[in-house]
């Protein structure tokens, strides 16, 4: 049979061009503003962007403890529930890295340590939603890592303060919270003002103006990754239910109107089935959303009939998507076959959403084909894994000097080369004509 479309992507009219330099122009004068007139300059973009200027956009101990007590009981108690998960699972990543030490050769000690980066700055997007996942993923797994500072940007929500948002950045250990969005947030971390503190990483996702500012002040600041628009595959078999597939897709096509919903499957069945349950749900139910979600699944939705498992595979890994779930008779199969994704949902039971929103796996994941080259966010991306050598033995120094020397010089390095001749004078009693040249000259004396 081959290959089979039962839906293609179509794209937003317009979409493709777009004038994605205005977005880089727009945010290009924004860092330059912010980075010349610091505060004053933050304070004219969330006035033009937010619509937003409080008497300062740090928030109190006072006004922190008011948007908690705002709160629903629930709400708190739910972020608690879902922050230890995320704090369980971060700190048995932690755990996983090793600190060591070897001895190569007697002598010669070589070392691991993993350092913490010492600030850092979390965006916690919530133009559309409150995103208040964003927060423990960001801020709690860096404080996991042994961050010493973490600085958390918000926007406001409809002129107010995001009160769940703010809880949630508090209860995960953030330091200061500011309620200033977009890209004069990550703009004000990455290059310091009056107010706000230079951090060393920028984490969290964003619209297209953050991620452009993220990839702007890349190299001044280290980032997370660079992330696109949330992305969705399914790969499913015949024991795949339908209903559960189409949900799932929809899940992810709320997000925004630019969200690839992809399924592929290696039974027509399911691929029909799915297409016409999810236009019967977008269309014919009460779900809040659904404009947005369906304006992504018509534009961005893929369903594709594969021919075997091997080719189910195959494909999968060719697409790199932020979020596959596995909806086969095996599900485990796929930690076997697939290489590039951001995160894998394993069988009917798991859903993306548990991801995004609760399970405690980290939802900052890379996009548009990166996880071919780059996992997400986890508590690695906050250490600085860094070397460290010390050579004790005499023999040990002496025969280095000599290998050292002979390596520079075969690079033509002539001052590396004397560095190791140095050694291997010193601990090898090796005649060197440069250095008795050297003693005559200056009349020092090894």
């Amino acid at each position: 049979m081959g290959r089979q479309y039962l839906k293609e992507v179509t794209g937003l009219p317009g979409l493709k061009t777009a004038p994605n330099m205005d977005v880089s122009a727009i945010v290009k004068d924004v860092i330059y503003s912010i980075r010349k007139d610091g505060d004053a300059a933050v304070r004219k973009y969330s006035e033009k962007f937010d619509k937003w200027s409080p008497p300062s956009f740090k928030l109190s101990q006072s006004e922190i403890n008011a948007a908690i007590a705002n709160c629903p009981r629930q709400t708190l108690d739910d972020i608690e529930e879902v922050q230890q998960n995320v704090r369980d699972f971060a700190k048995a990543q932690r755990n996983s890295i090793k600190d060591f030490e070897v001895e190569l050769r007697p002598g010669v000690h070589l070392g691991q340590k993993n350092v913490p980066i010492d600030n850092v700055g979390a965006y916690i997007p919530g133009g559309r939603y409150p995103l208040l996942a964003s927060a423990h993923m960001t801020i709690l797994t860096a404080k996991v890592a042994g961050v010493k500072n973490v600085i958390g940007c918000t926007p406001p929500i409809n002129g107010k303060v995001p009160n769940s948002t703010v809880a949630a950045m508090h209860l995960a250990g953030a330091d200061e919270i500011f309620i200033v969005g977009g890209v004069q947030a990550v703009a004000a971390m990455a290059v310091g003002t009056e107010t706000i503190q230079k951090v060393d990483f920028l984490a969290g996702p964003g619209n297209a103006f953050v991620a452009e500012g993220k990839r702007q002040l890349f190299g001044e600041v280290g980032i997370d990754l660079f992330a696109g628009p949330t992305e969705i595959l399914v790969l499913a078999d015949e024991t795949a239910d339908a209903f559960t597939v189409a949900t799932d897709l929809i899940s992810q096509a709320e997000h925004g109107p630019d969200t690839p919903a992809v399924l592929i499957t290696t039974c027509p069945k399911v691929g029909r089935d799915t297409i016409e349950i999810v236009e019967r749900l977008l269309y014919n139910s009460d779900l809040s959303t659904a404009s947005v979600a369906k304006t992504s699944w018509d534009a961005f939705g893929e369903v594709i009939v594969v021919d075997t498992m091997g080719e189910m595979w195959e494909l999968g890994n060719q697409y790199a998507s932020e979020h596959v779930q596995i909806f086969t008779r095996s599900p485990r199969d796929a930690l076997e076959h697939l290489t590039s994704y951001g995160a894998l949902f394993l069988g009917e039971k798991t859903c993306v959403s548990f991801g995004d929103k609760v399970i405690g796996t980290n939802h900052v994941l890379p996009t548009r084909t990166t996880s071919r080259y780059t996992g997400g966010l986890w508590v690695g991306k906050y250490l600085k894994t860094c070397t460290y050598q010390e050579v004790t033995s005499e023999q040990a120094s002496g025969d280095l000097g000599r290998l050292c020397g002979r390596a520079a010089r075969a690079e033509n390095f002539e001052a590396h080369a004397r560095s190791g001749d140095l050694r291997a004078s010193k601990y090898k009693k090796d005649q060197i004509q440069w250095i008795k040249k050297s003693q005559a000259a200056t009349g020092v004396r090894l």
